[in-house]
C-alpha cells in the first residue's frame, strides 16, 4: 500500500505500527526515525504540494487538523478526490483509537490491536502508580513564549501531567490551548516550568534564562528550586504514541525513583 503522511504525528503511527515500508513520501517536518530520512518530501505541513501528492498516486493520504491551518490541505484533498484519512487526536484514547482505524485501513487490524492493547497496558501502569503519589507536583508546560500559550484541560499533555504524578496549572481552562499572560502564570506560582515551543527542536532553545528576565519571575517555587527545564518538542507537541516517551521522562523527571525504568521508544 502507497501511504504519504503530512504531518510528523501520522507519520509516527505508521512507524508505531510497523508499517513504514508503505511510505513513499512525508512532509518536510517529519523527522523521526531517521531511517526515513530517504523518503521524498512534499514541503512542510502547513503548505504541502498537492501537485506533487497528486503525482505520486498514493493509496492513502494520512492527514490532520493538529495544528490550525492545516484545513487547507483537507479542502485540496477532497477537491482532487485523494483517498486519505484525517486524524486530530486530542487525548490518549484519541491516539489509539487512530492507531485502530490505521490499522483497519491498511489491512493490519490484528497487529493494530495488539499495538494498542500494549499502548493502553503502559498507560494503565503509569495510572496506577500516578494514584498512589499523594504529593502531586504542579506543573506549568509553555508551548510558545511571546504571546504566552499554554496546553488546557482539552489537551493530551494535562492527562500526561495527571498519569506523571503531577497537575497541569491551567487543568481548569476547558480548552486545547490556552493563549494566556505571564501575570497569570505567576498567579498561578507552578513548582516546575516545562518549556516545549511547538515546531521549536530542543537544541535551538533559548536557555531557561529568558524566564529569569519576567516580572517576579525570583519569586516563583520553580524558580528558587532550579525547576526550569527543556523538554523535547517531539515528545510533547505532537499527538503520537510516542507521547509515552515524553511521559516516561517526565515522570522520572518529576517523582525520580517511583516509576519503573523502562525504554519505551522504538528505534
Amino acid at each position: 500500500m502507497r501511504i504519504i503522511s503530512i504531518c510528523p504525528s501520522n507519520t509516527e503511527l505508521v512507524v508505531y505500527l510497523g508499517l513504514s515500508e508503505h511510505l513513499i513520501a512525508l512532509d518536510d517536518f517529519s523527522d523521526w526515525p531517521n531511517d526515513l530520512n530517504h523518503l521524498p518530501r512534499v514541503g512542510p505541513d502547513l503548505s504541502i504540494n498537492m501537485d506533487l501528492v497528486e503525482a505520486y498516486q498514493p493509496d492513502l493520504v494520512l492527514a490532520s487538523l493538529s495544528v490550525p491551518g492545516m484545513e487547507k490541505n483537507i479542502t485540496e484533498l477532497e477537491k482532487r478526490n485523494i483517498p486519505h484519512v484525517v486524524f486530530n487526536p486530542q487525548s490518549l484514547q484519541d491516539i489509539a483509537e487512530d492507531l485502530l482505524t490505521l490499522g483497519k485501513l491498511t489491512n493490519h487490524e490484528e497487529r493494530s490491536k495488539k499495538v494498542v492493547e500494549e499502548f493502553l497496558s503502559f498507560i494503565h501502569t503509569y495510572k496506577k502508580i500516578s494514584l498512589s503519589i499523594k504529593n502531586k507536583k504542579t506543573v506549568y508546560f509553555e508551548w510558545w513564549p511571546n504571546p504566552i500559550f499554554t496546553p488546557g484541560e482539552v489537551n493530551w499533555l494535562t492527562e500526561i501531567s495527571q498519569l506523571a504524578g503531577a497537575k497541569n496549572i491551567f487543568a481548569d481552562v476547558k480548552v486545547a490551548s490556552v493563549q494566556t499572560t505571564w501575570e497569570d502564570v505567576f498567579r498561578r506560582n507552578p513548582e516546575h516550568i516545562c518549556l516545549s515551543w511547538v515546531g521549536v527542536k530542543q537544541s535551538r532553545m533559548k536557555n531557561p534564562a529568558h524566564v529569569l528576565k519576567r516580572t517576579g519571575s525570583q519569586e516563583l517555587q520553580a524558580v528558587k528550586n532550579n525547576n526550569i527545564h527543556l523538554l523535547e518538542e517531539a515528545l510533547y507537541c505532537r499527538p503520537s504514541p510516542r507521547l509515552l516517551v515524553g511521559l516516561e521522562k517526565l515522570a522520572h523527571l518529576l517523582h525520580p525513583g517511583i516509576y519503573p525504568t523502562m525504554k519505551h521508544e522504538k528505534s
